[in-house]
């Protein structure tokens, strides 16, 4: 039984609902929201669930550190296979690496941090522990939050809530479960030539691609 981190949807946007990357660093009438009001509401409202209940459930977001990997000025792209877990995304093209936040991020942090406001470790611990299980990474990275990525038009968008880091590496990255996943460096460049020509992109990954002009840089947090 997994469980999986939530924040009621009304305490996250009691305003407003985003469609998109809602940037950080703008405020909710400029269409971005400040990382810190982010930060602030996630871990005073948020709580771990069972997540076959969370699917089920629409006033919940399942947070989703949702990281995308470069080298230099190429972006990692990569493919689902049917070996892998998910059906829903065999064969779609991603630019994002990421999972849910599981009570093991939490128990791998003091409770100091937690009880003190740490909700960007408890992030950044979700953070690690994805990009270790899903990619080999040799060299030094760091990460970069840009803002939050939403889209309630369908089912499974209606559930989540996307983070989004940019997460430079200064060395090399290789997909570790080729069997699961594959993987190649891309220039933004074809990304965008891809996602014109029609490609089938994760819908995260399709509105990041479209957006990804806004991702300025922010705060470095290390990883490594």
């Amino acid at each position: 039984m997994e469980f999986v981190y939530v924040v009621p949807r009304e305490e996250l946007f009691p305003h407003c609902t985003p469609h998109g990357l809602a940037p950080f660093g703008l405020s909710e009438d400029e269409g971005g929201f400040e990382r810190e009001t982010f930060e602030a509401r996630a871990l005073e409202r948020g709580f771990f669930v069972e997540r076959a209940y969370a699917e089920r459930a629409p006033h919940l977001k399942q947070v989703i550190p949702y990281a995308i990997v470069c080298v230099g000025d190429d972006v990692l792209l990569v493919q689902r296979t049917k070996g892998g877990g998910e059906a829903r995304l065999h064969h779609k093209l991603s630019i994002g690496i990421g999972g849910h936040v599981n009570p093991i991020d939490a128990e791998a942090l003091p409770p100091a941090h937690l009880a003190a406001g740490g909700t960007a470790d408890l992030f950044t611990a979700a953070t690690a522990r994805e990009l270790e299980e899903e990619l080999h990474v040799e060299g030094e990275f760091t990460a970069r939050t840009v803002g939050l990525l939403n889209d309630d038009t369908n089912p499974v968008g209606a559930v989540h809530l996307g983070l989004v880091q940019v997460i430079q590496v200064r060395g090399t990255v290789s997909v570790r479960e080729e069997d699961q996943l594959e993987g190649r460096l891309v220039s933004v460049e074809e990304l965008k030539r891809l996602r014109a020509e029609g490609a089938d992109f994760e819908t995260w990954s399709a509105l990041l691609v479209d957006a990804l002009d806004a991702l300025l840089p922010h705060t470095t947090v290390s990883l490594s």
